[in-house]
Order: structure tokens, then C-alpha cells, then sequence
């Protein structure tokens, strides 16, 4: 049940603040007072799209937030789970708030906490029913006819199981979608990836070879220039025949070693010297050692070259440099090696499609077995409530037929009414007045909600084209209604009005701009808003309404 609305600058509306009724709330007014507003702030509550034009003139944004009683388990609900989440820690109540901007974007905000507009409208689907005064092209799709019929046969648990079964049918067939195109693809590609791999192994590179083989070729390149270089280098330093560098270094450190008794400060000198001949000596064996090691391989040059060159071949071939031709070479062999299994992975994924199919199929036979058992009590118990609303002749059949397997099962349902005695049935658009449409939508709903429904229900207008004792017979549906739900209604008639336990005006102030307000109404403020219902405010109208309230 909703405890209390709230509402700030949407549309007209500045500010209104209202503390609902259990049972029955009447909203009355002047037409074009702003009645409709109610129904659209209600209807962003429940996940309703928003719109820039809902923001009123009085500031830049709207908020719209409403209380309600929590019912016993309704967030236990798997979908639920994210709300849940946001209860503060000993909360009684559920706080449910939307706050519109001008850009167009909204907020939708949980004990004040944001949310995402899909759980709101989750959350929305348990905790209101809206049945505005368009309800008649509403009865004519087959989906709002369909689901008419479960509410009544108290199948949501069966169609939330059926929606299951259809959301795990399209990931079974998405998946092996995916799987058979990545399989023709990689089938496709198989001989380049072949041929990839197989360059790749065959070369079998080692990290960083290339440049290494370059260096090498370019040692090979110039063998005879760096042979003749180190040979001269080692023989100026270390001749065979003769004094060469190092020798002259040997005798210049024994002359000052020498001449150090006679100047002591020469014995650094002789210390550097001495150091010198030790790292020239080892230079020379240095590069004596080296000339040995250029004795290469005469056809060592042949292979680098060639090993090179297949290297550049596979560059230019693949269009990249080595390291990353190796690279893809890895991933060709891994996607060949995929391929292998691939067949398997195809058959166990047809398999799961088969088994997902026919979970899907039987669910859904479930439902059309269920639904075909519930069409006839409940056009008898629409015959019954039209016959309390003055259309005692009327009938009605609920026609079930197969549909394209869909999240909702394999069902299509319509609903033909034969309104006279002597007329064939048809459909309800074609066949019904406005009047009774109104009347034949009320009946609908009522019938619908035996088996339980959210805790309140909207009704907009849905007595349009109602009058006299036919609008009695309503206001005592309402009523009866009203005694297992919270009945939020927006209505013109008196008769409607006179029931309430809860009656709201919705006037419009003139100014610059017009504003809208909304009063709680009691005592004589009820009766003379009934009189104005009525259509004076003389003294007959006065007491006429007083008479109605009874």
C-alpha cells in the first residue's frame, strides 16, 4: 500500500504532498486541472520513461517520491537482489523517488539510494497496477490479453520459469552460433595458418638470432681487414724479431726504477710504468689469441648469409618484421591445434541446444495447459462482473492459439465479446462501445486480480463514458475492489467519488505561471466538492451529495 506521495515542480504541479488511504482514493477535478499528472508521477514510480517537459516552470529539475508499506518477502525476489542491497539497516518502509532533469536524464533513487531505472521497474511491476483511460487499445494486444489471463490463473511463478527457460534457449543457440562461425572462419584460414605455422617451425628462430647472425656476417664480411689489424696491432706491441712496445716499456722502467734512490718521487712513475707493461703484455696475448679464432670456416659465411635470407623471405611474405612473423606463427599453431577440438565443442553445443529447446518447449506446454484451464473461469467471472455493471447479456470467450515459441511461451490469446444477445463475438475494439469498453476493461481487471496482484492499483479514468445506475454498479466494483487492494482512482463521477475513503481535488490556479494543487479533502469540503460533481452548488446539490455520502 502506498502511504504517502510526494511531488515537486512536474509539470503544473509545485509541491503536493498527500497521505493515501487504505481502500479507496478518489482524485476528482475541473477538466484540465492536472488529474492526468498523478497518473504520470505514479507511473515514473514504477520505471516509467521520463521526459524533459514533465520539469515544471519552478525550478530545474522534478522529483516525485512516494512511501510504501514493505511487503513480507517482496525483495527476496532474485531480481530484486541489487535493491535489497540498499535497505538501511532496520527500515520498515520502502522510499521510492525519481528526479527528472531538464536535459532529459533521470535518477531513480531507493531509500534514497541510486538505482538503476530496470530494477525501479522491476520493483515497480510488484508494487503497482496502472490502468489508465486508455485501456481499451491496451485490451486489444494480444500480450496485455495474455497476461490478463495469467494474472488470473496465478501463473507468475510459471512464467517467470518459462522466461528463464527462453533466456537460457537463446544463449544455447547464440553460443553455438558463435561457434560455428569462429569454426568455418578458422576452417577458412586453415591453409594459411598452415603454412604459418609450418614456415615458423621450420625456421625454428631463437630469440634475438637475427641480430646475431647480422653481427656475425658483418665479423665475416671483413675478415681479411680485421685479421691484418690484429696481427699488426699484436706484433707493434710484441714482435717476433726485434724490440716492439712493450720492450721499450720493460727498459723504461728499469731506468727510472734506477733513478728513484736519487729522486724518490720517481717511484710513481715507476709504479705506472710497471702497471703499463703488465696491461700491455696482456694485450698482446689478447690479440694473439684472437688472430688464432679468426681461423673460420670458409662456408660460414655461405650459411649466415643464407640463414638471413630466409629470414628476410619470411619478413617480406608476411609483411612483418621476424619477431612478430614468430609470433603469429605460435598463434597459427594454437588455432590449429583449436581446431582439433573444435568438432567436439560443436556437438557438445548442439547437444546443450537440443536440451535447452526442449526444457524451453515443455515449459512452455506447461503454460499453454494451465492457461487453456483458466480462459473459461475467467471470462465466467468477467460475465459475472459485467452482469454487476449493467451488461448481464454479455459473453465472452477467451480464444488461445499457438504462437512462435517466445519468453513469454507459445501462446496467443484474444479475447471476443459478443456484448448483445443474438451478435456474434469479436473482437473488443470492434464490438464494444466506449462506455463498455470502460466497464469490460474494469471487469477484466477485477477478475484478473483473484489470484492476487500489487498491493495498489491506478485507475485513470476508466469510468470515461459511464453515467446513472451504470456508474452506481462501478463505484461498488471500486469499492469491493478497493476492500483487498489500495485503489488509487481519477474520476468525474460523483457516484465513483461518494465511496472513497480517501477523496483528493486537483484545481488549477491561475497566475503567471498556472500552478496546480492538490487538497485533502474531509467533511463538508467533500460534500461540496460532490455537489460541484453533481453539477450546482445550490441547496439541492448539497444535499443530494450529502445523501450520497450517506
Amino acid at each position: 500500500m502506498m502511504l504517502r506521495l510526494q511531488i515537486e515542480n512536474l509539470a503544473l504541479i509545485e509541491r503536493a504532498e498527500l497521505e493515501l488511504a487504505p481502500g479507496l482514493n478518489v482524485f476528482s477535478g475541473e477538466t484540465g486541472a492536472g488529474k492526468t499528472m498523478l497518473a504520470q508521477a505514479i507511473g515514473l514510480l514504477a520505471g516509467g520513461q521520463p521526459g524533459s517537459a514533465l520539469v515544471g516552470p519552478h525550478a530545474d529539475e522534478a522529483y516525485v517520491e512516494a512511501e510504501f508499506e514493505l511487503p513480507e518477502g517482496l525483495l527476496s525476489a532474485p531480481e530484486l537482489t541489487a535493491l535489497a542491497e540498499l535497505r538501511p539497516e532496520g527500515e520498515e518502509t520502502l522510499v521510492v523517488a525519481r528526479r527528472l532533469f531538464r536535459s532529459g536524464r533521470s535518477r531513480a533513487l531507493v531509500w534514497g539510494r541510486s538505482c538503476a531505472r530496470a530494477d525501479l521497474e522491476s520493483l515497480g511491476e510488484r508494487l503497482l497496477e496502472v490502468s489508465s483511460q486508455h485501456e481499451a487499445r491496451r485490451l486489444s494486444r494480444p500480450a496485455e490479453q495474455l497476461g490478463l489471463v495469467d494474472a488470473h490463473a496465478g501463473l507468475e511463478a510459471a512464467t517467470a520459469r518459462m522466461a528463464e527457460a527462453w533466456r537460457a534457449l537463446r544463449e544455447a543457440r547464440s553460443a553455438l552460433a558463435d561457434a560455428e562461425t569462429g569454426a568455418a572462419d578458422a576452417e577458412r584460414r586453415r591453409q594459411h595458418l598452415e603454412d604459418l605455422a609450418a614456415r615458423v617451425e621450420e625456421l625454428d628462430v631463437e630469440p634475438g638470432e637475427g641480430e646475431a647472425l647480422q653481427a656475425e656476417r658483418t665479423r665475416l664480411r671483413h675478415l681479411d681487414e680485421l685479421t691484418a689489424a690484429i696481427a699488426n696491432a699484436a706484433e707493434l706491441l710484441s714482435p717476433e724479431d726485434g724490440e716492439g712496445a712493450l720492450a721499450g716499456v720493460a727498459r723504461a722502467t728499469d731506468l727510472v726504477a734506477g733513478a728513484v734512490r736519487f729522486e724518490p718521487p720517481l717511484g710513481a712513475v715507476e709504479a705506472e710504468l710497471r702497471d703499463a707493461a703488465v696491461r700491455l703484455e696482456e694485450a698482446a696475448i689478447d690479440l694473439r689469441g684472437r688472430l688464432a679464432d679468426l681461423d673460420a670456416d670458409p662456408g660460414r659465411l655461405e650459411q649466415v648469409e643464407a640463414r638471413l635470407q630466409a629470414f628476410a623471405d619470411l619478413e617480406n611474405r608476411y609483411g612483418k618484421p621476424l619477431a612478430e612473423v614468430v609470433e603469429d606463427g605460435a598463434g597459427a599453431r594454437r588455432a590449429l591445434d583449436g581446431l582439433v577440438g573444435a568438432e567436439e565443442r560443436l556437438g557438445q553445443l548442439a547437444q546443450e541446444l537440443a536440451a535447452a529447446e526442449v526444457a524451453a518447449a515443455a515449459q512452455a506446454g506447461e503454460l499453454s495447459e494451465a492457461r487453456a484451464d483458466a480462459t473459461g473461469p475467467l471470462a465466467r467471472a468477467v460475465e459475472s462482473e459485467l452482469a454487476e455493471l449493467g451488461m448481464p447479456d454479455a459473453h465472452m470467450e477467451i480464444v488461445l492459439a499457438e504462437a512462435e515459441l517466445g519468453p513469454r511461451g507459445a501462446d496467443r490469446a484474444e479475447i471476443l465479446l459478443a456484448a448483445n444477445p443474438g451478435l456474434p463475438a469479436g473482437p473488443l475494439s470492434q464490438v464494444a462501445s466506449g462506455g463498455e469498453l470502460s466497464r469490460i476493461a474494469l471487469a477484466l481487471r477485477v477478475a484478473a486480480r483473484a489470484s492476487g496482484g500489487p498491493g495498489t492499483l491506478l485507475l485513470d479514468e476508466v469510468d470515461a463514458g459511464v453515467g446513472g445506475r451504470t456508474a452506481h454498479a462501478v463505484g461498488e466494483r471500486l469499492r469491493a475492489l478497493a476492500a483487498d487492494a489500495q485503489v488509487l482512482c481519477i474520476t468525474h463521477l460523483p457516484q465513483i467519488a461518494s465511496l472513497a475513503d480517501g477523496h483528493f481535488r486537483v484545481l488549477k490556479r491561475s497566475g503567471e505561471p498556472s500552478a496546480t494543487e492538490v487538497e485533502q479533502l474531509d467533511g463538508d469540503a467533500v460534500v461540496e466538492e460532490l455537489a460541484r460533481m453533481l453539477g450546482g452548488d445550490d441547496e439541492a446539490a448539497l444535499r443530494h451529495a450529502q445523501a450520497m455520502r450517506g
